[in-house]
């Protein structure tokens, strides 16, 4: 179908675009901008008067629950939730059930999704054969397959020189290799963050030092290997300061952050409210303070939903007993408009705002994604940057309905997903 978006505010970040223009889309794929072609004629136009018309958003982290956790959440409620986002590609991590250490569970999840017609998934491989941490998998089969990436999900690799060996493996093929820094040891079993709150809660904790003696390895094994290494949700000051020190020096580093970690701290537990159970925890205000900075600056590469649905059976428990996990796949847009409204609301902090959860990301994961540039992939989303709503279950497509937002007053609305040249989501 042939579309014409006319009247929209037009924000393309890697084209450095940011004016009221008209968008043509013909074949799945963006056909100009500002005047069609001669002979261009729309099946279809759309009035985006007072919306702002930008490209899919880009997620790095969602968990889809599919195959094994579909009691959580499945398929298509997830990719209904990513269109209602705004989400048009997006990330899925290994630790399924089963792991997706096999070609065959790649391609069945890959073929699923493109029944669905929705959001483009890529998932990441396992790194190692049931995330056990003992040997390699098939990387180049999987990368086949269709992974773009491999990772341990929550799973710390215990023998470093197994680690080693997956870096070796990975630069010598030209992959990337995506970990959260966790060390196996320290911090184990923890549940929030360590300071004055878990202690004054009772609640085990994770040190700041858990993220960086894992990053101080993983550098060094970088140094050894030279493979490339996206870090993965970083949620500490410190661990931002190492990572600024990295990329300094060269080293091939990116990194991301969860939505949840750029607005809230540990005292937003309040009282054991499970739902700001997050991996990796919630920690002190300043250490939040230093993830907006870094996002601001640069040294962070993406920001992401961090989307792990959880079901109530696993949620509705003490704090020390439910699952972590929240959802964000629909707040993932609104959170990073509150953010840019925080920093200040020239268009310039708008327009790093939508970088981080487009073009950055794809760029950083090597997806071709997250432009509206001419010729590119017609992934668009447009929405009402004023328009405003509140968290709750009903509003919230995904079957996990569990969120440390709940309740609150969100700010950007999305009127419409167009995934490849169709809509393929209208409020």
């Amino acid at each position: 179908m042939k579309l014409h978006i006319k009247n929209g505010r037009l924000i393309d970040p890697a084209g450095g675009i940011d004016a009221v223009q008209d968008l043509y889309i013909a074949d799945g794929k963006i056909a100009a901008i500002g005047s069609a072609h001669a002979g261009f004629t729309a099946a279809r136009t759309i009035d985006a008067s007072g919306l702002v018309v930008a490209p899919g958003l880009v997620d790095l982290s969602a968990r889809l629950r599919e195959p094994g956790y579909e009691y959580k959440a499945t398929l298509e409620s997830e990719m209904q939730a990513a269109m209602q986002g705004g989400v048009t590609t997006l990330v899925c991590p290994p630790d399924t059930d089963p792991v997706l250490d096999e070609p065959g569970l790649v391609e069945m999840l890959k073929h699923r999704a493109r029944l669905l017609n929705q959001a483009h998934v890529h998932p990441l491989g396992a790194l190692t054969v049931g995330l056990k941490g003992k040997s390699l998998t098939e990387m180049a089969e999987l990368t086949e397959a269709g992974c773009i990436g491999f990772a341990q999900a929550e799973e710390p690799i215990e023998d470093t020189t197994v680690l080693l060996r997956a870096m070796q493996y990975a630069k010598t093929f030209g992959y990337t290799v995506w970990l959260r820094p966790q060390d196996p040891h320290i911090g184990r079993g923890g549940i929030a963050h360590s300071g004055p709150l878990a202690s004054r809660l009772g609640l085990s904790g994770v040190p700041v030092m858990s993220e960086t003696i894992a990053l101080h390895t993983i550098f060094e094994l970088m140094r050894a290997s030279g493979a490339r290494v996206h870090l993965c949700r970083i949620s500490s000051a410190a661990a931002l300061d190492l990572i600024r020190a990295a990329k300094k020096e060269g080293l091939p580093v990116t990194c991301d952050v969860g939505v949840h970690h750029l607005h809230m701290t540990d005292a937003d537990i309040g009282f054991f409210d499970s739902n700001a159970r997050l991996t990796p925890p919630l920690r002190g205000q300043r250490d939040r303070d230093a993830i907006r900075t870094a996002v601001l600056d640069g040294t962070v590469d993406a920001v992401c939903s961090d989307h792990t649905p959880v079901d109530d059976d696993e949620k509705l428990l003490p704090f020390a007993e439910a699952s972590a996990g929240a959802t964000g796949l629909e707040l993932l847009l609104s959170l990073m408009l509150k953010w840019a409204a925080e920093q200040g609301r020239d268009g310039k902090v708008l327009s790093t705002a939508l970088a981080k959860i487009t073009s950055d990301p794809a760029r950083t994961a090597g997806l071709a994604a997250g432009t509206l540039a001419q010729g590119a992939r017609a992934d668009v989303v447009l929405f009402d940057p004023d328009a405003r709503w509140t968290v709750n279950a009903g509003a919230l497509a995904s079957q996990g309905k569990h969120t440390p937002f709940l309740g609150y007053e969100l700010t950007g609305q999305v009127k419409a997903t167009i995934v490849a040249g169709h809509v393929a989501f209208e409020r």
